[in-house]
C-alpha cells in the first residue's frame, strides 16, 4: 500500500467477519428474520458460506492494498466461520473468535486469538474459568477493556446487560505476568482506560495495544488521537502497537477512513519511516512468526 512514508505492507489487526451465523444469532434475539436484521442495520446479508464472505473481503483488501488482516468471529461458537475463511485465503486472514469462558465448552483450538469480552459476559479475568482457557496456551489473547457499546444491539433495540466493573486493563496485570509467554491485545488503546492501559503495557512486555476504531472514548479524557498516539509511543514505544480500523460489514467493506485519520496523525507527530511500518502492520506479522497458525504466512 502506498504510505506516507512509501510503499509498504499493512496488516490490519482488528476486523469483524460478521457471518451468516452472526444474523441469524440477533435475528433469533429480536424476534426477526435475516432479512429483516440486516435491512434496519443497512448491512448486506452474507453468503451462507463463510468462504464466499472471507474471499469478498479480500477483494476488499487488494482494492485498498492490505496485505492481511486479523477477522473476528463475533459471537461465541462461530469459530468455524474464521477457520473457514482463512482456509478459503491462504496467507491473508489471521483467525480470531469470540469466547465466553463461562460456557461448558472445550477452548478452542486451532485459532490465532481468543477474544474475550468480560464486560459483555459479566466475568472477572481472574475467574478460574478464564485461567483454565489461558492454561490451554492460546496462541494470543485479545480482551476488550473499557466502554463497550454494540451499535448492532441498539439499532435492533436489543438490551445490552454488560458489567463494567469487568473491564479495567489492570485487572490483566497479574494474569499477563503468570502467562509471560502470551501475548495479550487490548483494543482501542484500552477504550477509556488509556492511563490504565498504559500502566498494564508499561509493566507488562507481553501486552499490545491495537488502535481501533474511532477512539471517540477520548471525549472523557479530553484527549485527541494526536496526544493519544505521542503518549503511547512515549511509554510502550511503537513495536506493541497494532494499527486495525475494527472493520466489520458491507456494503462499507474496509474502513479506509480510520486508516486515512491515523496516519495522519503519525504524520502530523513526526513518526519515522521504520516505527510507521511497524505499526501499520509489520508488528502483527511479527506476533505470530514461528506460532503454528491455521493460515500460512510470509514475514512482511
Amino acid at each position: 500500500m502506498q504510505t506516507p512514508w512509501g510503499e509498504f505492507a499493512v496488516a490490519d489487526a482488528h476486523t469483524h467477519f460478521f457471518s451468516r451465523r452472526f444474523y441469524q444469532s440477533l435475528a433469533a434475539q429480536s424476534g426477526k428474520t435475516i432479512e429483516e436484521v440486516a435491512a434496519i442495520l443497512g448491512q448486506d446479508l452474507p453468503p451462507e458460506d463463510p468462504s464466499d464472505l472471507a474471499r469478498r473481503w479480500v477483494a476488499d483488501f487488494d482494492r485498498y492494498g492490505v496485505e492481511r488482516a486479523a477477522s473476528m468471529a463475533s459471537i461465541p461458537g462461530d469459530e468455524a466461520s474464521v477457520r473457514a475463511a482463512a482456509a478459503a485465503c491462504p496467507g491473508r486472514i489471521y483467525t480470531y473468535a469470540m469466547v465466553n469462558p463461562l460456557l461448558p465448552a472445550e477452548p478452542p483450538a486451532s485459532l490465532d486469538a481468543v477474544c474475550l469480552f468480560p464486560a459483555m459476559h459479566c466475568y472477572s479475568m481472574h475467574d478460574q474459568r478464564v485461567e483454565r482457557l489461558l492454561a490451554a496456551k492460546p496462541r494470543a489473547v485479545f480482551v476488550h477493556c473499557g466502554v463497550l457499546m454494540v451499535g448492532v444491539r441498539r439499532k435492533l433495540g436489543l438490551p445490552s446487560p454488560f458489567d463494567m466493573r469487568f473491564s479495567n486493563p489492570l485487572d490483566l496485570h497479574a494474569i499477563a505476568l503468570r502467562h509471560p509467554d502470551v501475548p495479550f491485545l487490548v483494543p482501542h488503546f484500552g477504550a477509556g482506560y488509556f492511563r490504565e492501559a498504559l500502566m498494564l503495557a508499561d509493566l507488562c512486555p507481553n501486552v499490545y495495544l491495537d488502535t481501533s476504531s474511532s477512539n471517540s472514548w477520548m471525549r472523557y479524557e479530553g484527549l485527541d488521537l494526536k496526544t493519544v498516539f505521542r503518549r503511547a509511543l512515549d511509554v510502550i514505544g511503537a513495536g506493541r502497537l497494532l494499527f486495525g480500523t475494527d472493520s466489520s460489514f458491507f456494503p462499507r467493506g474496509w474502513n479506509q477512513e480510520v486508516f486515512e485519520m491515523q496516519t495522519q496523525v503519525l504524520l502530523d507527530i513526526g513518526i519515522n519511516a521504520e516505527d510507521a511500518r511497524s505499526i501499520l502492520g509489520e508488528n502483527l506479522v511479527k506476533l505470530f512468526a514461528g506460532r503454528a497458525a491455521t493460515n500460512t504466512v510470509t514475514p512482511i
